[in-house]
């Protein structure tokens, strides 16, 4: 097997997610773009991808945090863009990690959520997760009519 040689040895990447009512995707990028001090920036569904030296992505996301802290979120990424190890162009189809990226952008909101809360919240009142309501179980002659008039 050949040896790996990375492409952009000695820099880091992370993506930037973005689920705002007041920001979208193409708004971050621009913003990061305007600050990006030649940093490899790629607009997303979902955020940015952000590659340079770790330093300069760190201040970069401190940056654009800023704009609306409770809705970014930063994730680092495991392999570097067009790491044939994992590059889509060699594998085809979609970027594996991507549907880990679509099932944690549709949670965010609902962290999201509990940020925006923390700071009316008292320090010592306790947390206590929403209890669901008791389950309502289908009776068994409902569901026996359900059956037959698809067995019909």
């Amino acid at each position: 097997m050949k040896e790996y040689t990375p492409r952009y040895v000695g820099t880091v990447t992370k993506y930037v997610f973005v689920e705002s009512p007041d920001m979208t995707p193409s708004d971050l990028a621009i913003r990061a773009y305007e600050i990006s001090k030649g940093v490899m920036i790629k607009e997303t569904c979902f955020g940015l991808q952000i590659t340079g030296s770790e330093e300069e992505v760190d201040q970069i996301i401190a940056r654009l945090r800023e704009f609306d802290p409770p809705h970014i979120f930063v994730k680092d990424r495991g392999f570097p863009p067009g790491d044939p190890r994992r590059c889509r162009a060699n594998l085809g189809g979609a970027r594996p990690g991507y549907f880990g990226h679509e099932f944690e952008i549709s949670l965010i909101r609902h962290v999201s959520k509990g940020i925006q809360e923390l700071p009316g919240r008292p320090p010592d009142q306790p947390v206590h997760p929403v209890s669901a309501a008791t389950p309502v179980r289908l009776d068994a002659r409902k569901l026996q009519k359900i059956i037959e008039s698809q067995e019909s």
